[in-house]
Parts: structure tokens; C-alpha cells; sequence
């Protein structure tokens, strides 16, 4: 029977178990979010030098398997009394239970500086019930909670604003003749 334990974080993990316990299974993910990351000019191999793009690493999850294997069966009286307890050795196995991703999403360039396009997108949130308190025009912690908590049901469990998102919340218009140069007009 494999019983999954809680995220610890990636601490090593060590158990006392007797043969009753075996086999004994342990899931280590990470403890606290993924690492997320914001630039200009780096992201995929197709990037657009002049966009913004983040960057989200999420870890591979590794499940550690422990069995108590008997190599020296106990040897019992004909009364029921145990001369020499059975000897046991512990054996652990590791394997991948969900592989590395590596995530680059478009971003809006002033979603991280620009203290007006975080206050409309402070504004934003707030009227979807995800954000509670006056817009400071800060990327605060309140802030990337609500962005992460508005990302999360599309699919990206991500504290940093994805362009498809600001652009649900009617705040990233994107025009290709503008980006390329051109009027616009």
C-alpha cells in the first residue's frame, strides 16, 4: 500500500517503519510556488526581442518508494517463541511521477513597473471579487495573489499577468501595425 505524504518542500525525507509498514511511499513536491520570472528580450526560441515574456519552471515530482524486504525468515520454537527475530533490510526506489515543465507565456511589459496599468489592473481584479482594498499602483503581494488566483482556472498557475489574461480583463490592447512599426491608424 503506497500512502502519499503532504508537500514538504524538498527535504529529505526519513521514516522509521517496521515490516508491518512496507512498502511505504513518499511524494516530495515543492513547498512553495514556482519559479516565476519576468524579461525583456529573453523567452523562448521564438521570442520577440522587444516583448516581455515570463518565464515559469514548475519542478519534477518524485515519489520514493520504501519496502522492509525479509532476507533471514525468524526462526520459532515449536511452542510459539521466537529464538532469532527475521532480519530485514530497507530498499528505496525513486521514480518520476510528473516530469519538469518549462512554461514561457507573453507578458505585458508594464504589468511589473508601470504603477497606472497596475492600478487599473488592481481596479480589474477588484471588480471580479479577487482583489479587497483602495489600487496602490503597487505589485504587492495582495496583487500577485489576485492575478494568480484569476489565471489559475485558465490554466496558469502563475503569479506574473499573461498578456491573454490582461487582455480578458480589457487591459492590454495589442495592435500588429503599432508593434510592427506602422500607424495604426
Amino acid at each position: 500500500m503506497r500512502t502519499p505524504l503532504p508537500a514538504l518542500g524538498l527535504v529529505a525525507l526519513a521514516a522509521c517503519t517496521s515490516a508491518s509498514d512496507a512498502p511505504f511511499s513518499a511524494v516530495i513536491a515543492p513547498f512553495s510556488a514556482p519559479e516565476v520570472s519576468v524579461s525583456r528580450g529573453i523567452g523562448p526560441p521564438d521570442a520577440d526581442p522587444d516583448a516581455c515574456y515570463g518565464h515559469q519552471v514548475t519542478p519534477a515530482v518524485i515519489e520514493t518508494i520504501t519496502d522492509q524486504v525479509m532476507i533471514q525468515p525468524p526462526q520459532i520454537a515449536s511452542d510459539g517463541s521466537v529464538l532469532e527475530p527475521g532480519i530485514y533490510v530497507t530498499e528505496t526506489q525513486q521514480r518520476i511521477v510528473e516530469e519538469r515543465r518549462e512554461l514561457w507565456f507573453e507578458t505585458p511589459c508594464a504589468a511589473e513597473t508601470d504603477p497606472a496599468f497596475i492600478a487599473s489592473l488592481q481596479r480589474a481584479l477588484a471588480a471580479r471579487g479577487l482583489y479587497r482594498g483602495a489600487p496602490t499602483g503597487v505589485m504587492d503581494r495582495r496583487t500577485r495573489r489576485a492575478i494568480r488566483d484569476y489565471q489559475a482556472p485558465q490554466g496558469l498557475d502563475s503569479a506574473v499577468l499573461s498578456l491573454a489574461a490582461a487582455q480578458q480583463l480589457g487591459l492590454a490592447l495589442w495592435d500588429p501595425e503599432l508593434a510592427a512599426g506602422g500607424t495604426g491608424g
